[in-house]
């Protein structure tokens, strides 16, 4: 039967709705990468939201409770390690398989893996796919105006730092694994077992997740400094970025070719690690429910490990919660700091430190730019370096204050977790676990926003960068 005038009149008219529809959306995600990349993270959060959410995956048979899905999906997506529910008891092995893959599609990065995917299917990436892979490595790319290519990695470069990103994470984990599998043996674990938790360990250890396979979760190694030490090193390769991997692969330990961002971010690492151990061990030393009953050994080790977990890890073998209250306020400042850009690491990122700190010393030497290592750092990085701290403090303060109004609990231990979600790190005192249905979202939100970054946040947020093509008459305030 022929369809009337009015029938085919109403049917292009549907037509061009779901096509004026679909150029919206498409221009949407794909004007920025930034938008890409937060549509794409909520798209795969609700998947995992989902997928959490079936009775098959509950060790009960019981579907989990939405607030509690929601959570651990942003928390696995956006490689956190809090939970708000026991990652044993509460999951059934489904539940951890959903975990375990996941968390090695948040570490990647969204836009790196669809960059990745494309290279395989065309065997060649375009313009659009380099930009997007291009704006995932740097962080710079966000921003409107021109961008030095040799700050990270150069555009035409991007094949190969995909590759790069690909191979290391499966050579890295596959290292992680053989290491991890003997000492799991040794500590009792059924090597039936072990051959699923050893890679479980690797995969959290390279994407700084810090969830665990067992019930007991590190404790029953922690004299096990191989094991600990492995797990270290596996949080190390994975907080430094790809693009210092790529710059490693390619100039190995030639220091002199190194780029500028490689340096400051290895340099400052290794910093905040020796300090971050240093001033632990201070605190720490005396603490009866942490390491005031281990002897020299293990209290120098145990500060190492904690310092180094405490940069985006996750993984503990002590309560967190017997901490002293001032050595949680360091932990959270460590917390804050985070590892490297483009990495599994969250926080404002290490290298946004190292400006910050290098605008402070050649302002108080009173140099007219900021210079490392031969090379001056543009203005326009400083502000993105002060921009990402500012985002970054505003939004712990703002969960900070709800959370702590929500709950009651005492406020460093908020604080921690707060940090521990923003950063990405997964170390909790405890309170995360209690945390009520209002807190779980504010907590969940806070996860998320640290993850895709403060910097591409704000780019998402923005409708365009916008160019002026006049300067006003310069003014200065009395600063300080």
């Amino acid at each position: 039967m022929a369809a009337t005038p009015n029938e085919a009149r109403r049917a292009a008219r549907l037509r061009r709705i779901a096509y004026e529809a679909w150029d919206r959306l498409r221009n949407l995600t794909t004007a920025s990468p930034a938008r890409f990349a937060v549509l794409v993270f909520v798209t795969l959060i609700a998947l995992f939201t989902v997928l959490f959410s079936l009775p098959a995956a509950s060790a009960t048979g019981e579907r989990i409770p939405f607030a509690d899905a929601l959570f651990t999906a942003v928390s696995t997506i956006c490689v956190t390690g809090l939970s708000t529910l026991n990652m044993y008891s509460d999951f059934s092995p489904l539940g951890r398989v959903i975990t375990y893959i996941g968390v090695n599609v948040g570490a990647l990065g969204v836009l790196t893996l669809a960059s990745i995917l494309g290279l395989v299917i065309s065997k060649r990436l375009g313009l659009r796919a380099k930009l997007i892979a291009a704006g995932d490595s740097n962080p710079l790319r966000v921003h409107g105006g021109p961008v030095n290519e040799g700050q990270t990695v150069r555009l035409g470069e991007v094949g190969q730092l995909l590759r790069t990103v690909a191979l290391s994470t499966l050579v890295i984990e596959a290292g992680l694994t053989v290491l991890i599998y003997p000492s799991l043996v040794i500590g009792g674990i059924n090597p039936f077992v072990a051959l699923w938790e050893a890679p479980y360990y690797a995969a959290m250890a390279f994407t700084n997740t810090g969830f665990v396979p067992n019930p007991d979760g590190l404790t029953p190694f922690a004299q096990d400094y191989f094991l600990l030490s492995v797990l270290m090193a596996g949080v190390f390769l994975g907080s430094i970025g790809f693009p210092v991997i790529f710059t490693l692969w390619r100039h190995y330990w030639r220091f002199r070719l190194w780029s500028l961002h490689a340096k400051l971010t290895i340099i400052t690492t290794v910093i905040l690690f020796f300090a971050g151990a240093g001033v632990i061990l201070l605190l720490e030393y005396d603490n009866p429910l942490t390491f005031g009953s281990m002897d020299a050994w293990d209290t120098t080790f145990q500060a190492f490990f904690l310092s180094a977990m405490t940069r985006s890890g996750g993984f503990s073998v002590i309560n967190i919660g017997d901490l002293n209250g001032a050595t949680l306020i360091v932990g959270s400042m460590l917390m804050f700091v985070g590892g490297g850009s483009a990495s599994t690491a969250g926080g404002i990122k290490v290298t946004t430190l190292a400006v910050l700190a290098l605008a402070v010393f050649s302002e108080a030497k009173g140099r007219p730019s900021v210079q490392a290592f031969g090379r001056r750092i543009p203005s326009d990085v400083q502000r993105v370096a002060l921009s990402v701290v500012a985002w970054g403090a505003t939004i712990v303060a703002l969960s900070t204050v709800t959370i702590s109004r929500i709950t009651d609990a005492p406020i460093e231990h908020v604080l921690f977790d707060v940090v521990s979600a923003f950063a990405t790190v997964g170390l909790s005192t405890g309170l995360t676990a209690e945390l009520p249905e209002a807190a779980k979202y504010v907590m969940a939100a806070t996860m998320f926003m640290g993850r895709i970054g403060t910097v591409t946040l704000a780019a998402a947020v923005a409708a365009s960068s916008r160019s002026q093509l006049y300067a006003l008459p310069v003014e200065r305030p009395i600063v300080g």
